[in-house]
Protein backbone atom coordinates (compact mmCIF):
# COMPACT_ATOMS: atom_id res chain seq x y z
CA UNK A 1 0.00 0.00 0.00
CA UNK A 2 0.87 3.35 -0.58
CA UNK A 3 3.00 5.01 2.14
CA UNK A 4 0.05 8.13 3.25
CA UNK A 5 -0.17 11.20 5.46
CA UNK A 6 -3.02 12.23 6.49
CA UNK A 7 -5.31 14.67 4.40
CA UNK A 8 -7.59 17.22 6.88
CA UNK A 9 -8.13 19.18 3.63
CA UNK A 10 -11.10 16.19 3.53
CA UNK A 11 -11.54 15.41 6.52
CA UNK A 12 -10.44 11.79 5.22
CA UNK A 13 -8.43 10.65 1.78
CA UNK A 14 -9.12 12.52 -0.82
CA UNK A 15 -8.01 11.97 -5.05
CA UNK A 16 -7.28 8.80 -5.82
CA UNK A 17 -6.71 6.72 -8.67
CA UNK A 18 -7.52 3.01 -8.84
CA UNK A 19 -5.21 0.24 -10.92
CA UNK A 20 -7.00 -3.15 -10.01
CA UNK A 21 -7.05 -3.51 -6.50
CA UNK A 22 -4.46 -1.04 -5.90
CA UNK A 23 -4.79 3.16 -5.41
CA UNK A 24 -2.73 5.87 -5.55
CA UNK A 25 -4.06 8.87 -3.88
CA UNK A 26 -3.36 12.70 -4.13
CA UNK A 27 -2.81 13.22 -0.48
CA UNK A 28 -0.99 16.78 -0.28
CA UNK A 29 -3.61 18.95 -2.47
CA UNK A 30 -2.42 22.43 -1.92
CA UNK A 31 0.81 24.13 -1.67
CA UNK A 32 0.38 25.43 1.61
CA UNK A 33 -0.10 21.81 2.88
CA UNK A 34 2.65 20.76 0.79
CA UNK A 35 5.11 23.52 2.14
CA UNK A 36 3.89 22.72 5.87
CA UNK A 37 4.80 18.98 4.64
CA UNK A 38 7.97 19.54 3.31
CA UNK A 39 9.44 21.92 5.82
CA UNK A 40 8.40 19.69 8.76
CA UNK A 41 10.41 16.52 7.32
CA UNK A 42 13.43 18.96 6.27
CA UNK A 43 13.68 20.05 9.93
CA UNK A 44 13.22 16.59 11.42
CA UNK A 45 15.42 15.38 8.81
CA UNK A 46 12.69 12.76 8.89
CA UNK A 47 13.36 12.26 4.66
CA UNK A 48 10.49 11.65 2.39
CA UNK A 49 9.86 11.04 -1.45
CA UNK A 50 7.42 13.64 -3.62
CA UNK A 51 6.18 12.38 -6.68
CA UNK A 52 3.79 14.76 -8.99
CA UNK A 53 1.27 12.53 -10.79
CA UNK A 54 -0.08 13.39 -14.04
CA UNK A 55 -1.76 11.75 -17.44
CA UNK A 56 1.51 9.95 -18.52
CA UNK A 57 2.31 8.55 -14.87
CA UNK A 58 -1.33 7.04 -15.08
CA UNK A 59 -0.56 5.63 -18.68
CA UNK A 60 2.32 3.69 -17.11
CA UNK A 61 0.92 3.05 -13.54
CA UNK A 62 -1.87 0.76 -15.35
CA UNK A 63 0.58 -1.10 -17.26
CA UNK A 64 3.41 -1.53 -15.22
CA UNK A 65 3.17 -3.16 -11.83
CA UNK A 66 7.20 -2.09 -11.05
CA UNK A 67 6.00 1.20 -11.19
CA UNK A 68 2.96 1.25 -9.24
CA UNK A 69 5.29 -0.35 -6.48
CA UNK A 70 7.58 2.81 -6.52
CA UNK A 71 4.72 5.05 -6.59
CA UNK A 72 3.23 3.53 -3.35
CA UNK A 73 6.63 3.88 -1.75
CA UNK A 74 6.25 7.74 -1.99
CA UNK A 75 5.32 9.98 1.09
CA UNK A 76 3.75 13.07 -1.12
CA UNK A 77 1.79 13.24 -4.20
CA UNK A 78 0.67 16.38 -5.78
CA UNK A 79 -1.25 16.97 -9.06
CA UNK A 80 1.00 17.62 -11.94
CA UNK A 81 -1.20 18.43 -14.81
CA UNK A 82 -4.36 20.42 -15.40
CA UNK A 83 -6.57 17.15 -16.92
CA UNK A 84 -5.69 15.69 -12.81
CA UNK A 85 -7.42 19.08 -11.61
CA UNK A 86 -10.17 18.67 -13.89
CA UNK A 87 -10.90 15.35 -12.27
CA UNK A 88 -10.50 15.90 -9.11
CA UNK A 89 -13.15 18.32 -9.51
CA UNK A 90 -15.27 16.09 -11.33
CA UNK A 91 -14.88 14.07 -8.13
CA UNK A 92 -15.58 16.15 -5.48
CA UNK A 93 -12.54 16.17 -4.23
CA UNK A 94 -10.28 19.10 -5.63
CA UNK A 95 -6.72 19.48 -5.43
CA UNK A 96 -4.67 22.34 -6.87
CA UNK A 97 -2.10 22.56 -9.96
CA UNK A 98 1.43 21.34 -8.54
CA UNK A 99 3.58 21.46 -11.45
CA UNK A 100 6.86 19.20 -10.80
CA UNK A 101 9.11 22.26 -12.80
CA UNK A 102 7.00 24.87 -10.66
CA UNK A 103 8.08 23.09 -7.65
CA UNK A 104 11.99 23.60 -7.70
CA UNK A 105 11.84 27.51 -6.75
CA UNK A 106 9.46 27.15 -3.37
CA UNK A 107 10.79 23.12 -2.63
CA UNK A 108 14.50 25.50 -2.53
CA UNK A 109 13.40 28.18 -0.20
CA UNK A 110 11.82 25.61 1.87
CA UNK A 111 15.54 23.70 2.34
CA UNK A 112 16.97 27.31 2.56
CA UNK A 113 14.92 28.07 5.38
CA UNK A 114 15.76 25.01 7.06
CA UNK A 115 19.08 25.00 6.37
CA UNK A 116 19.20 21.63 4.36
CA UNK A 117 21.72 21.38 1.73
CA UNK A 118 20.25 20.39 -1.75
CA UNK A 119 21.68 18.35 -4.43
CA UNK A 120 20.43 17.64 -7.67
CA UNK A 121 20.85 14.65 -9.66
CA UNK A 122 20.31 14.18 -13.39
CA UNK A 123 20.40 15.74 -16.99
CA UNK A 124 23.82 16.60 -17.63
CA UNK A 125 27.03 18.11 -16.08
CA UNK A 126 26.14 21.48 -18.08
CA UNK A 127 22.39 22.10 -17.15
CA UNK A 128 22.88 21.75 -13.79
CA UNK A 129 25.64 23.69 -13.44
CA UNK A 130 23.65 26.28 -14.70
CA UNK A 131 20.82 25.18 -12.37
CA UNK A 132 22.74 25.22 -9.66
CA UNK A 133 24.12 28.78 -10.33
CA UNK A 134 20.12 30.54 -11.16
CA UNK A 135 19.22 28.91 -7.60
CA UNK A 136 21.75 30.19 -5.73
CA UNK A 137 21.99 33.43 -7.30
CA UNK A 138 18.33 33.57 -6.53
CA UNK A 139 17.84 32.01 -3.08
CA UNK A 140 19.38 33.55 -0.29
CA UNK A 141 21.21 30.49 1.67
CA UNK A 142 20.37 27.85 -0.27
CA UNK A 143 23.54 25.87 0.12
CA UNK A 144 23.43 23.26 -3.01
CA UNK A 145 26.39 21.09 -1.85
CA UNK A 146 26.41 18.35 -4.40
CA UNK A 147 25.32 18.00 -8.28
CA UNK A 148 25.81 14.72 -10.26
CA UNK A 149 24.51 14.12 -13.70
CA UNK A 150 24.76 9.62 -14.55
CA UNK A 151 23.99 9.88 -18.06
CA UNK A 152 22.59 6.34 -18.79
CA UNK A 153 21.80 5.27 -15.33
CA UNK A 154 20.22 2.18 -14.01
CA UNK A 155 18.03 2.17 -11.39
CA UNK A 156 18.72 -0.91 -9.89
CA UNK A 157 22.35 -1.04 -10.12
CA UNK A 158 25.41 -0.30 -8.32
CA UNK A 159 25.50 3.47 -9.83
CA UNK A 160 21.98 4.55 -8.32
CA UNK A 161 23.29 2.71 -5.21
CA UNK A 162 26.55 4.48 -4.65
CA UNK A 163 24.11 8.04 -5.43
CA UNK A 164 21.99 7.38 -2.69
CA UNK A 165 24.75 6.30 -0.23
CA UNK A 166 26.80 9.62 -1.46
CA UNK A 167 23.43 11.22 -0.38
CA UNK A 168 23.13 10.04 2.84
CA UNK A 169 26.98 10.09 3.44
CA UNK A 170 26.79 14.08 2.72
CA UNK A 171 23.70 14.83 4.84
CA UNK A 172 21.97 15.92 2.07
CA UNK A 173 18.70 17.48 3.10
CA UNK A 174 16.68 17.73 -0.86
CA UNK A 175 17.64 15.89 -3.69
CA UNK A 176 16.03 16.79 -6.58
CA UNK A 177 15.96 13.75 -9.55
CA UNK A 178 15.57 15.29 -12.77
CA UNK A 179 15.43 11.07 -14.96
CA UNK A 180 12.24 11.37 -16.17
CA UNK A 181 9.70 8.61 -15.18
CA UNK A 182 9.89 5.98 -14.26
CA UNK A 183 13.50 6.20 -13.23
CA UNK A 184 13.26 8.72 -10.68
CA UNK A 185 10.59 7.42 -9.21
CA UNK A 186 12.13 3.90 -8.74
CA UNK A 187 15.52 5.48 -7.48
CA UNK A 188 13.26 8.26 -4.79
CA UNK A 189 11.99 4.43 -3.58
CA UNK A 190 15.37 3.07 -3.08
CA UNK A 191 16.96 6.26 -1.33
CA UNK A 192 13.74 5.86 1.47
CA UNK A 193 15.85 2.43 1.96
CA UNK A 194 19.34 3.86 1.21
CA UNK A 195 19.20 7.31 2.22
CA UNK A 196 16.15 7.55 4.56
CA UNK A 197 17.48 11.28 5.65
CA UNK A 198 16.78 12.71 2.11
CA UNK A 199 13.83 14.68 0.67
CA UNK A 200 13.47 12.95 -2.76
CA UNK A 201 11.61 15.67 -5.56
CA UNK A 202 11.20 13.90 -9.09
CA UNK A 203 11.13 16.73 -11.23
CA UNK A 204 11.61 15.67 -14.65
CA UNK A 205 12.84 18.51 -16.72
CA UNK A 206 12.44 21.04 -14.19
CA UNK A 207 16.53 21.37 -14.06
CA UNK A 208 16.74 21.81 -17.47
CA UNK A 209 13.86 24.87 -17.80
CA UNK A 210 15.88 26.47 -14.72
CA UNK A 211 19.53 26.59 -16.95
CA UNK A 212 17.56 27.22 -20.07
CA UNK A 213 18.43 23.52 -21.72
CA UNK A 214 15.03 23.68 -22.58
CA UNK A 215 12.34 25.54 -23.62
CA UNK A 216 8.81 25.93 -21.93
CA UNK A 217 5.87 26.90 -23.18
CA UNK A 218 5.11 30.81 -22.09
CA UNK A 219 3.14 31.69 -19.84
CA UNK A 220 0.16 32.23 -21.64
CA UNK A 221 -0.25 28.81 -23.29
CA UNK A 222 0.01 27.18 -19.74
CA UNK A 223 -2.82 29.29 -18.41
CA UNK A 224 -4.46 28.47 -21.76
CA UNK A 225 -3.87 24.60 -20.58
CA UNK A 226 -2.08 23.97 -23.97
CA UNK A 227 1.24 22.92 -22.54
CA UNK A 228 0.61 19.72 -23.98
CA UNK A 229 -0.10 20.95 -27.23
CA UNK A 230 2.84 23.04 -27.43
CA UNK A 231 5.53 20.55 -26.14
CA UNK A 232 3.16 18.15 -28.75
CA UNK A 233 3.90 20.61 -31.80
CA UNK A 234 7.62 20.78 -30.72
CA UNK A 235 8.49 17.29 -30.46
CA UNK A 236 5.70 15.36 -32.61
CA UNK A 237 7.24 12.28 -32.91
CA UNK A 238 8.49 11.16 -29.33
CA UNK A 239 5.29 12.99 -27.63
CA UNK A 240 2.40 12.52 -30.25
CA UNK A 241 2.20 8.87 -29.27
CA UNK A 242 2.31 9.56 -25.39
CA UNK A 243 -0.41 12.42 -25.46
CA UNK A 244 -2.91 9.48 -27.72
CA UNK A 245 -2.42 7.22 -24.91
CA UNK A 246 -2.92 10.00 -22.42
CA UNK A 247 -6.28 10.46 -24.02
CA UNK A 248 -7.11 6.94 -24.61
CA UNK A 249 -7.35 6.52 -20.77
CA UNK A 250 -9.31 9.72 -20.25
CA UNK A 251 -12.86 8.02 -20.24
CA UNK A 252 -12.36 4.88 -17.73
CA UNK A 253 -10.50 8.07 -15.72
CA UNK A 254 -14.18 10.30 -15.85
CA UNK A 255 -15.63 7.09 -15.03
CA UNK A 256 -13.26 6.26 -11.60
CA UNK A 257 -13.96 10.15 -10.94
CA UNK A 258 -17.68 10.15 -10.98
CA UNK A 259 -17.48 6.84 -8.62
CA UNK A 260 -15.56 8.80 -6.23
CA UNK A 261 -18.07 11.72 -6.10
CA UNK A 262 -20.69 9.01 -5.72
CA UNK A 263 -19.06 7.31 -2.85
CA UNK A 264 -20.29 7.80 0.85
CA UNK A 265 -17.84 9.95 2.60
CA UNK A 266 -17.92 7.87 6.05
CA UNK A 267 -16.65 4.47 4.30
CA UNK A 268 -14.06 7.08 2.36
CA UNK A 269 -12.70 7.95 5.25
CA UNK A 270 -12.59 4.73 7.48
CA UNK A 271 -10.24 3.33 4.71
CA UNK A 272 -7.15 1.36 6.11
CA UNK A 273 -4.21 3.43 6.56
CA UNK A 274 -0.61 2.93 6.70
Amino acid sequence: MQRDIRCEHYGGWGLKFRFGEQFIRVNVPTQDGLRQEVTRRLVARTGFALATINMDHLVKLSRCVKYLKSYQAHDIVVADGRPIVWLSQLAGRPVSLIPGSDMVDPLCHWAAEAKAPVALVGSTREALDDAAENLQNKIPGLDVAWTYAPGILDPEGEEAEWILETLQEKSIGLCFLALGAPKQERIAQRGRELAPNVGFASVGAGLDFLGGHQRRAPKWVRDLALEWLWRALSDPLRLGPRYMKCFSILPRQVLDALRLRLQPAHLYSKMPRR
